[in-house]
């Protein structure tokens, strides 16, 4: 199975349990993998027959933008979006990171990594 990785996504968002961070929000980092079959694609140099990273983006960032107490929950969205999106999509896998999170001591970084076939 081919894959098509986007790595390196970056946002601001307003995820977390603690009230502050509603307000004031956070930098986060997104990579993404969906696996999925590109021969078609390489083969008709078509768009419309792979796994479009520019629809990718588009569905991660309407989901950072939607406000959650965990990032797993917004990984999760990620993950349904992309199913729904691109019926072509067999398994997904989004890393989802919290950059500089708000907990006593220097931590650069929280990630959640989620992966999911297609049912």
């Amino acid at each position: 199975m081919d894959k098509i990785l986007v790595e390196g996504i970056r946002l601001f968002g307003y995820h977390g349990c603690l009230d502050e961070e509603s307000k004031i929000g956070t930098e986060y980092q997104i990579d993404v993998t969906v696996w999925g079959n590109l021969k078609p694609a390489a083969q008709s140099d078509n768009l419309a027959e792979t796994l479009d990273y520019v629809i990718i983006n588009r569905i991660v960032a309407k989901e950072v933008g939607h406000r959650a107490k965990l990032i797993e929950t917004v990984g999760q969205r990620i993950i349904d979006e992309l199913f729904k999106a691109m019926p072509a999509v067999k398994k997904a896998k989004v890393k989802l990171s919290k950059m500089y999170p708000p907990i006593n001591g220097d931590v650069e970084r929280v990630s959640v990594v989620l992966k999911q076939k297609r049912k």
